[in-house]
């Protein structure tokens, strides 16, 4: 029986359940970062294969531009700025993998000072290169080059993209 919300401790018990049966989804949340040639900051982590956009995997509970703030503070020492939302990609299950949702954030640029020293700090990333569009786009594999152009073009026109597994969907 459904309590009545006017029963405080009943009806966030009954709430709990109920949210306790929801989908819980992976958030990766990445960012485009630029030196001031407009070359994007590229990463070579070291727990997988191939290059990748700077950021992460969101923590429980975390909002993901927070989550791209914290990744890039972590592994790179860098504080950035989040300008706006790019790119979101609903990302269909694969493998061992639930379903995820993709964030690709503008960091907009670093001065040259700061450019010219950006290293990784830890253990999960072994280079950090900034480089034109269209080589990073060749280091990616397909979903993320499709995540890179959207998230590039988005830049150009001002816009924000919405992709379906790396395709965009309008």
């Amino acid at each position: 029986m459904r309590p009545a919300p006017t029963d405080t401790e009943a009806w966030n018990a009954y709430l709990a359940e109920g949210n306790a049966g929801q989908a819980r989804k992976r958030v990766s949340a990445d960012v485009i970062l630029r030196d001031l040639a407009g070359r994007i900051l590229t990463v070579n982590p070291t727990y997988k294969e191939g290059w990748d956009l700077p950021g992460g995997m969101a923590e429980a509970n975390e909002p993901p531009d927070q989550a791209a703030v914290r990744e890039l503070r972590e592994e790179l020492g860098l504080e950035v700025t989040i300008h706006r939302l790019l790119v979101v990609d609903w990302v269909a299950p694969h493998g061992p993998w639930d379903d995820q949702i993709a964030f690709i954030f503008d960091a907009g640029t670093l001065p040259p000072a700061r450019a010219e020293r950006v290293r990784p700090h830890d253990d999960e990333l072994s280079e950090a290169v900034f480089l034109p569009a269209a080589e990073v786009a060749d280091r990616l594999r397909t979903r993320q080059r499709n995540r890179l152009n959207a998230a590039v073009r988005a830049i150009s026109d001002g816009s924000m993209r919405y992709l379906r597994d790396g395709v965009e969907a309008w």
